[in-house]
């Protein structure tokens, strides 16, 4: 067993596990990886004559294994790849199949819809009931649907410049999740600076963006003061770099605060809807001017939606009216498509229920108890996380308060090493930080399988003789004798 890590060190990102060990253990998974994968192997090789970076999107290349592992079928919480191995998912396409793959209702719509036309830029008679369903659930009067999450982002921003007359944005550092340009700013020594990683961008995103760290009422003050910010756009618990909880009123004052500087807040809740059918915006009673939900609103097909207040929809209607002849820019031919509407309609009414929601939460809860278990059998102080069916865990003794610390919080060394490990015993998680989802299908023998794979990755990278590696590791963590999963 490892000695104990004071939680300082977990917190300023120090390691108690030997980087020659890490390595060595690295070298070996991927190995195996390379061994178990011949037909992945093979489609890679022939995917790099045609494809940039081996892979229809490179981000599909994130995922730290020698070469991609190709996905022949998935179902419920279970991916099957072409070579054969079967895998529980806690990943479930990043959210985006959050409540199983394929599951029967959501296909069966889409095979009636696919038979009755999949583009006709008209509305069909599911349009009605979603947007009706929309503005139940979760509580805003006028909807419109995009294809992704980011361009919904991109278009409410649009709208919302245009019906203020504004054109700064305020964002969160380490926010938000998705891929509209201007979001891509950090907080730097105070100032707000365009992310390094950022592309290809040719105008200075920063100069129409401000940055303040989250928690934070006092930046947030300052960054409104001018009465110049059009919204303030953000998810309601930050995803994108290591999830990070509001402190206790934090909403309160957002709402407080934009209102009495006329500014709007939207809120992303792609990720967030984790937190029960309304989403996080109804189980804390926030009241965002606008709202947006992508990925799993339709099962995993590509859609989005966007909902906005009355008083917001009567100044986009006044500025699109008033605004000289001509497009927009805002839209896609292929937003609102029948194949969205009818997928949008059977999650809503069958995906999205009180008992999924419960059941997700359960297992969820189940995983976050274990993985505590584990941390403490290896005296980690490491916090874990959770959020509905979605959780996550940290190497920070306490859940982070800002983005800059879940960051400076991350073991990029060790999680690499932990996802190939647990996929190569037939677990993934998603390839971006530390979380994990429970579907309504996740059994908890797979829950139990996963917390035993973390122990004991944990256990041998805790070995400090980088030759002992090839003996099967020690005795798994005697913390987890006590833990007994719910039945299936």
């Amino acid at each position: 067993m490892m000695t104990t890590m004071a939680s300082a060190a977990a917190r300023f990102n120090t390691s108690p596990f030997s980087s020659a060990t890490l390595a060595a253990l690295r070298e070996r998974e991927a190995v195996r990886y390379q061994a178990a994968n011949p037909e992945s192997a093979r489609l890679a090789a022939a995917a790099h004559e045609h494809w940039f970076a081996g892979a229809p999107l490179h981000w599909m290349r994130d995922w730290p294994l020698p070469f991609p592992l190709f996905i022949r079928h998935a179902n419920g919480a279970r991916l099957t790849d072409v070579d054969g191995h079967s895998y529980s998912d806690f990943c479930l396409g990043d959210t985006a199949a959050m409540f199983g793959h394929s599951p029967p209702a959501l296909t069966a719509a889409l095979g009636e819809q696919a038979t009755r036309g999949l583009a006709t830029m008209l509305p069909g008679p599911d349009a009605a009931w979603v947007g009706a369903e929309l503005s139940r659930r979760f509580g805003l009067p006028y909807w419109q649907v995009a294809t992704t999450a980011s361009d919904a982002n991109r278009f409410l921003l649009r709208w919302v410049r245009a019906a203020t007359g504004r054109q700064t944005i305020v964002v969160f550092d380490g926010c938000y999740h998705g891929a509209v340009d201007d979001t891509q700013v950090r907080l730097v020594d105070g100032r707000s600076c365009v992310a390094p990683g950022l592309l290809g961008q040719v105008g200075d995103v920063a100069a129409t963006t401000r940055v303040v760290e989250f928690n934070d009422p006092a930046a947030l003050a300052a960054a409104l003061a001018a009465n110049d910010v059009a919204a303030v756009l953000c998810e309601p618990v930050l995803t994108n770099i290591g999830m990070v909880l509001p402190e206790p009123g934090f909403h309160t004052v957002l709402r407080a605060l934009t209102r009495q500087h006329g500014t709007l807040p939207l809120v992303d809740e792609t990720h967030t809807l984790s937190s029960g059918p309304g989403g996080y915006t109804r189980a804390h009673g926030l009241e965002p001017d606008a709202l947006v939900i992508g990925k799993t609103i339709a099962g995993g097909l590509s859609c989005a939606v966007y909902g906005v207040s009355a008083a917001l929809a009567s100044a986009m209607h006044s500025a699109w009216t008033n605004a000289a002849p001509g497009r927009t820019g805002i839209g896609t031919t292929l937003s609102a498509n029948p194949l969205q509407l009818a997928a949008l309609r059977a999650t809503l009414e069958h995906l999205m229920t009180d008992a999924h929601y419960a059941r997700m939460a359960a297992t969820a809860g189940e995983l976050a108890n274990g993985l505590r278990a584990v941390f403490a059998c290896h005296a980690l102080d490491w916090c874990v996380t959770q959020l509905g069916a979605r959780c996550e865990f940290q190497a920070c003794a306490t859940p982070p308060r800002t983005g800059r610390e879940a960051e400076a919080a991350a073991q990029p060394v060790l999680e690499r090493l932990l996802h190939l490990y647990l996929l190569n015993r037939g677990i993934v998680i998603t390839p971006f930080h530390n979380m994990l989802l429970a579907s309504p299908d996740t059994r908890h023998d797979a829950v139990r399988a996963l917390l035993d794979a973390v122990d004991a990755c944990l256990t041998e990278a805790g070995t400090r003789d980088p030759g002992t590696l090839a003996q099967p590791p020690p005795r798994l963590c005697a913390g987890l004798a006590d833990f007994s999963p719910l039945d299936d």
